[in-house]
């Protein structure tokens, strides 16, 4: 069985995503995008979204004011960005969308070079996370900002969880049963505490206005099911970006969790 036979189909999942995506998410994800890079617009700056997903960044970046380049490699998630674009910036000069990867190399010299690189929660889902960082660092111009997600390596949970997402992509009859698991290990927490409020879904309910306008139920299916996937130390990754000219601005950690950790850089070297 190889790689492709694994990989879960991420396309599907956002394409379910955008059927319930509302205005009040839209404008979450558009003020968490403007929270993390420290700004109030992006106005005639260039946005490359590696690895776009559902869209809703894409989206969220040229509601900004950014110039918009979007690609991923899934036919789906491409499908999704151009469905919000058609929905929201119909015919927009200023947003292109395209099928590639970030892990191939001749794609992506042809594409310039951006004020802002953005590859959110994609990276450590292409079977060779470090290779994908290396390729997209050299993309961002001069003072430029590199802002990436990567799930952090929490040890001996991180490698368990490999387990259970590739045993989901490999047994469909099991899917169910590990759906009904991650539920209980990563969202039942919500629902005890809620129930002492009187409230036992209202976590559920707000997670859109506080995850970055995401929704929890399409996030647990891609956290149980995304695979590839990769993890590293936020000191890897520092590591990483820094030794390619980037100097750290803006950090957000999982505190030993198994979610994503969020960089922003400075690119003070051209990335090399």
């Amino acid at each position: 069985m190889n790689l492709e036979d694994t990989r879960f189909a991420f396309g599907e999942n956002w394409q379910r995503f955008l059927a319930i995506l509302t205005d009040e998410q839209i404008s979450a994800a558009e003020a968490s995008l403007k929270s993390m890079l420290n700004c109030n617009s992006l106005e005639g700056l260039r946005l490359l979204d590696a690895g776009s997903g559902s869209g809703l960044f894409s989206l969220a970046a040229r509601r900004a004011g950014a110039i918009v380049h979007s690609f991923d490699f899934d036919p789906n998630s491409v499908a999704c960005t151009q469905r919000l674009r058609e929905k929201y910036f119909p015919d927009d000069p200023h947003w292109t969308i395209e099928q590639g990867s970030v892990l191939d190399k001749d794609y992506l010299s042809r594409l310039g070079l951006f004020d802002i690189v953005y590859s959110w929660g994609v990276l450590h889902h292409t079977g060779h996370m470090w290779q994908a960082l290396d390729n997209i660092i050299p993309l961002v111009e001069p003072e430029g900002k590199l802002f990436i997600a990567i799930y952090n390596d929490a040890g001996k949970s991180s490698k368990y969880w490999w387990f259970i997402k590739r045993l989901y992509n490999r047994n469909r009859f099991l899917r169910p049963f590990l759906i009904g698991y991650a539920l209980l290990t990563t969202r039942s927490g919500w629902i005890i505490r809620g129930v002492f409020k009187g409230r036992p879904l209202e976590k559920w309910r707000q997670y859109g206005k506080k995850s970055r306008g995401m929704s929890a139920w399409h996030d647990l299916i891609d956290w149980v099911g995304g695979f590839p996937y990769e993890y590293a130390k936020p000191e890897e990754v520092f590591d990483c970006v820094v030794g390619r000219g980037g100097r750290l601005v803006r950090l957000r950690t999982m505190a030993g969790g198994t979610g994503c950790n969020e960089f922003v850089f400075a690119m003070d070297r051209s990335g090399k």
